[in-house]
């Protein structure tokens, strides 16, 4: 008896161990919840991230916005479209998609007067030399000094996984930064995994999967830090939130307590058998 009693304290005594580990293993560290951690040295080797940045190539179902500006604006009012009163109480998002030009499956704008442009593959500052060329050309001569403005109607992404409100999203600026893009969908909780954030990127050529570590300072010299528009972000949740055990030091003591009581009666309840 006295054997079999100590066999099952030998028992217990490793399962208790055992749940510790297990435990012990399931909280987050710090680690794998700061942003930003020095990982280069020297915080004086990160460079401009703007060097790094390529300018952004227009891509079918752009919306671009276009404003042309003259001596006598009267005689470019057909270029510069004005929302209807229907919309004008509509949203930035919904107005750049009614007053914008978009971009078709042939990567043609259709502009008043101009008719088709293709501006698929070019940047902001090609399409508006390439219509102030075509104005010049066709309809103005160089004493009308003609300024045109050629803009993205905002930078457009989608955020899912482990963040605090994943959806779309519409930023009207010029460039948008994956800390602000994540900003804007309520943060990632402690649960998620910033280690690994997966981007998935339009290209004329089909899609690309990129990931970048939000924990290293490296992060701002990444191509991917700043987002472009119809960009697809993922948070991958961390394992411990699939364990279910408790993500920060209070839960898993918690848990590790509620084990223990439930271990401590078991063998109350076999001693008095």
């Amino acid at each position: 008896m006295v054997k079999q009693r100590a066999s099952i304290m030998k028992k217990t005594i490793f399962a208790i161990g055992l749940i510790f580990t297990v435990l012990a293993t399931s909280c987050i560290p710090q680690k794998e919840i700061l942003y930003l951690q020095d990982d280069m040295g020297d915080s004086q080797q990160i460079t401009g991230v703007q060097e790094k940045q390529k300018p952004y190539r227009i891509q079918i179902n752009d919306i671009i916005s276009i404003r042309i500006k003259v001596l006598d604006q009267n005689s470019v009012s057909i270029f510069n479209p004005i929302s209807s009163e229907s919309n004008l109480n509509a949203s930035g998002a919904e107005r750049a998609y009614f007053d914008g030009f978009t971009v078709d499956s042939h990567g043609n704008i259709r502009v008043p007067t101009l008719g088709e442009i293709n501006v698929l593959g070019r940047t902001a500052s090609e399409i508006q030399e390439m219509i102030e060329a075509k104005l010049l050309e066709e309809q103005f001569k160089e004493t009308a000094n003609i300024f045109v403005t050629v803009k993205l109607s905002g930078v457009r992404f989608t955020v899912n996984g482990e963040v605090g409100s994943p959806g779309t999203v519409t930023l009207f600026q010029e460039r948008v930064s994956i800390f602000e893009a994540i900003a804007n969908v309520g943060e990632i909780p402690i649960t998620g995994d910033k280690k690994d954030i997966i981007i998935v990127r339009q290209y004329p050529q089909g899609q690309k999967i990129h990931h970048i570590d939000l924990t290293k300072a490296s992060v701002l010299n990444s191509p991917y830090y700043y987002i472009q528009p119809n960009d697809m972000i993922y948070v991958k949740p961390l394992k411990q939130k699939s364990w279910g055990t408790g993500t920060t030091g209070v839960q898993s003591l918690s848990t590790i307590i509620s084990v223990l009581s439930l271990v401590t009666t078991s063998i109350l309840l076999f001693r008095n058998l």
